[in-house]
Parts: C-alpha cells; sequence; structure tokens
C-alpha cells in the first residue's frame, strides 16, 4: 500500500486509488462533489468554449421550465425574505468597495481632516487601510428658504 494523504476538503487520512496515484481527494461523497464543482467553475472561468456552452444548456433548461422559479417562490415563500436580505448585503458590500476604489479627489484647498471607516461594514473593504483622507460635503446653494410659494 502507498502512503496515506490528506484530503484537500476534510483533511482526513485516505489512501489513494491504484489507479490514480496522484488523488488529492477523499472518495467521501461531499468531499467528491466539491471536487467537482471547483473544476466546474475553474474551467468555466478557464475556458470560454465550455462557458459558452453551459450558458447555452442553462437558457435551454430556463425555457423548458418556464414556471420553476413562480412555483419555487409559491412553495418558499422565507425565500423572498432571505433573497432580499441577501440582495442588500450585497449592495452594501458593493457600495463600500466602490468607496475603497474612490480614487478621483480634488485638492481644492489643504485640510487636516481624517476618515475613519469601521465597523461591520468596513470589513468587507478590500484596502482598508488606516490613511489620511478628505472629505467633501456639498450643499446646495439657495435651498428657497424665505421665498413666498409659488402660486
Amino acid at each position: 500500500m502507498g502512503l496515506s494523504r490528506s484530503c484537500r476538503y476534510c483533511q482526513q487520512a485516505f489512501q489513494p486509488s491504484i489507479y490514480r496515484p496522484e488523488q488529492r481527494v477523499c472518495s467521501q461523497p461531499q468531499c467528491q462533489r466539491r471536487r467537482r464543482s471547483d473544476y466546474h467553475r475553474e474551467r468555466i472561468r478557464d475556458d470560454p468554449a465550455y462557458a459558452a456552452d453551459v450558458r447555452l444548456s442553462q437558457r435551454k433548461w430556463r425555457q423548458a421550465h418556464a414556471e420553476y422559479w413562480k412555483q419555487y417562490r409559491e412553495q418558499h415563500p422565507e425565500s423572498g425574505g432571505r433573497n432580499r436580505e441577501q440582495q442588500r448585503r450585497r449592495d452594501r458590500k458593493r457600495r463600500l468597495v466602490d468607496l475603497a476604489k474612490n480614487n478621483l479627489a480634488f485638492d481644492l484647498k489643504h485640510e487636516a481632516s481624517e476618515v475613519w471607516l469601521f465597523g461591520p461594514g468596513a470589513a468587507d473593504l478590500a484596502k482598508n487601510n488606516l490613511a489620511l483622507a478628505k472629505v467633501f460635503i456639498y450643499q446646495p446653494v439657495g435651498s428657497g428658504q424665505g421665498q413666498a410659494p409659488a402660486s
């Protein structure tokens, strides 16, 4: 028997197959499922023809099962709320990423101000380096206060 290996997913020791001595994943169903899905995801990313075939296959399935999502939402009403919360979380993260990548700045007047981003949303910033920053607050000119209402 050969040397045992550690599974890349569950970290459990296993004996590689004598037919596949390079085997890196144990034979547990959940580890094999992860191996196949990782391979599929990498292949979609690296092979444009494969990715096009996957999209075409998905499109055909959606056309053949046009009522699927409507029926699913009727049978699983709780999924709508969970989906809305996940979308809000994705939107917040996208806004923070856009904020982190905001490199456009105007040096109108030097200010010795600092902005510190902290809290649960700051963990999503890709490059949350502590650094000096400038904050510009724009207020509308002539807010209309004190004017007579239009007749």
